[in-house]
């Protein structure tokens, strides 16, 4: 059994030690992951708890409204451009509410935006970090430390 376990805890750390231990998280937090795909909200989901995050997935603007309610949460990561009130929208909430919550912005482009047009308004708006889609692991862990900095979860 000890072997097996072992083998399981050491691959999903990531092939050539780049898994949670190569960057472990400065603490747990509580994160909202806002995207109309199902693959990429569950991706992100996965990612983020192998790394010790806590993570709930609100398929569109509106039901991140309603989850953003009920419970405090450290982290936004949205997506841009969604079909059912957008991420622009989500973050111009967000920062009217909850001006202390920090938002991790992603985009792959839309129809008549580029991905990075996209971001640099959603910046503009007040989200700390930008991501472009496609991305990996460690851009996605690299994207929630840039949103999220280690002294404001010392802070907080």
């Amino acid at each position: 059994g000890t072997l097996a376990q072992n083998g399981l805890r050491r691959r999903s750390g990531g092939e050539g030690g780049f898994g949670p231990l190569a960057n472990p998280p400065m603490k747990e937090l509580l994160i909202l992951v806002v995207d109309d795909v199902d693959e990429i909200r569950n991706l992100v989901r996965l990612w983020l708890r192998e790394n010790g995050h806590v993570v709930e997935t609100a398929a569109c603007g509106r039901d991140a409204a309603r989850l953003l309610r009920t419970q405090a949460f450290d982290l936004v990561i949205t997506d841009i451009i969604m079909p059912d009130g957008d991420g622009l929208e989500l973050i111009i909430e967000l920062k009217k509410a909850r001006p202390d919550v920090h938002v991790l912005a992603m985009s792959g482009g839309g129809t008549h935006l580029r991905a990075a047009d996209c971001l640099r308004v959603a910046k503009g708006l007040g989200a700390q970090a930008m991501l472009l889609k496609p991305f990996n692991r460690q851009q996605l862990l690299a994207g929630v430390n840039q949103a999220y900095p280690a002294q404001d979860a010392a802070a907080s």
